[in-house]
């Protein structure tokens, strides 16, 4: 019987089913050795909360520090926002450790309800507000509560930037409030939408302003992918060819996610040896199987839109949106309507707009997408 896939397209099991990033995670923890709050910002699905659990599990090898992760992507409002860091809180610290026993003293202060699922056994905290000012004091006593012990602890807020989206006015302020008088809490602040990153970071009005370091997650050196795919195929048995890697890298374009699912599905459907018509068949079938989702794209977009996404997958990569041999070879219409479609587009998170020293690169976001698009039209 073939061994578990070693391609793992979600979560984090051990660093030896995880590629690289040896320079990010010793980048995190200087930071978090010299209490330096970090912003990690990478377009989505490039790796970034797998970097997060693979530092922290190097982090829990080289120090006795704990750390939180709470994605906050779903949270639309500061309730949601506490319920997510307090049920992370609890997920590092169960209520039968000693620090685990005293959150819940904590909590019990506020009269939750407390639930637990019943095949993860992951909690859920439901907190009853009579007012703004309680949410408010809910939060920084959270905080605080990470502050109040002796030894340092890391919490990393995924999908930062969601906060701007909240309909109390104040976040950002109230955060900063929160946070800066903190002595024992290192943050790591990740982020998916550079733009709203940046400006929550680098904007002087702005309260977040210079208080980080940057770090900046991009594509995985094409060699060490490489080698680390033809050795995990190595160690399970089957021989890949090199060509056939070469094929997985080129036609991903080296994005973590979709590398990873290429290389998961190849595994699935490979008998001792893969070459790259056997990457091809797997390329073909994942297609296939998102076909539902593009389908869905389709619903939800103009023509013009729709047609845009077609225009950008046949050229691979756009750098001028408004040049005019791009808006006539595809009928894009005026630079104004490139401009106009392009912005909502990338609103949408389905045109990923990447710049770089030289220029600003524009490419569809799902790659799945851009080449299904490539091969159907």
């Amino acid at each position: 019987m073939k061994k578990e896939n070693p391609f793992l397209i979600k979560g984090y099991i051990s660093e030896d089913l995880f590629c690289d990033r040896q320079k990010e995670t010793l980048d995190l923890y200087g930071n978090v050795q010299n209490g330096i709050n970090t912003t990690l910002i990478s377009p989505r699905r490039m790796g970034k909360t797998g970097l997060i659990l693979h530092f922290f599990n190097f982090l829990s090898r080289q120090t006795d520090i704990p750390a939180v992760y709470v994605d906050i992507y779903a949270a639309r409002s500061l309730n949601d926002f506490i319920k997510l860091l307090a049920e992370a809180i609890l997920r590092m610290f169960p209520e039968k450790t000693g620090i685990g026993s005293q959150f819940l003293n904590v909590l019990k202060g506020l009269r939750p309800l407390i639930s637990y699922d019943a095949i993860s056994g992951a909690p859920h905290i439901q907190i009853a507000y009579q007012s703004v000012q309680e949410k408010e004091h809910t939060l920084n006593g959270l905080l605080q509560f990470l502050d109040s012990h002796s030894l340092s602890i890391v919490l990393a807020i995924d999908e930062f930037q969601q906060i701007t989206c909240f309909p109390e006015q104040n976040m950002e302020a109230l955060l900063r409030s929160c946070i800066q008088h903190l002595k024992n809490v290192c943050f790591i602040f990740c982020g998916s939408r550079k733009e709203m990153m940046t400006n929550i970071f680098s904007n002087a009005k702005r309260p977040f302003f210079a208080s980080t370091q940057y770090l900046a997650l991009d594509k995985i050196d094409t060699g060490v992918y490489a080698a680390f795919i033809g050795k995990l195929f190595s160690q399970n048995g089957i021989t890949i060819e090199e060509k056939a890697i070469d094929f997985i890298l080129t036609w991903t374009k080296c994005h973590t996610f979709f590398t990873q699912s290429v290389c998961n599905m190849t595994y699935q459907m490979a008998d001792k040896l893969v070459t790259v018509d056997n990457v091809k068949e797997a390329c073909i079938e994942l297609l296939k199987r998102n076909e539902p989702v593009f389908f869905q794209y389709r619903q939800l977009l103009t023509p013009a839109q729709w047609n845009f996404l077609i225009a950008v997958s046949k050229e691979g990569e756009v750098r001028q949106l408004t040049a005019k041999k791009f808006i006539n070879q595809y009928n894009i219409g005026t630079p104004s309507d490139a401009r106009r479609i392009s912005k909502s587009l990338i609103d949408k998170e389905l045109l990923l707009e990447i710049q770089t020293k030289q220029s600003t690169v524009y490419q569809i976001y799902d790659l799945f997408l851009s080449r299904w698009l490539e091969s159907e039209y």
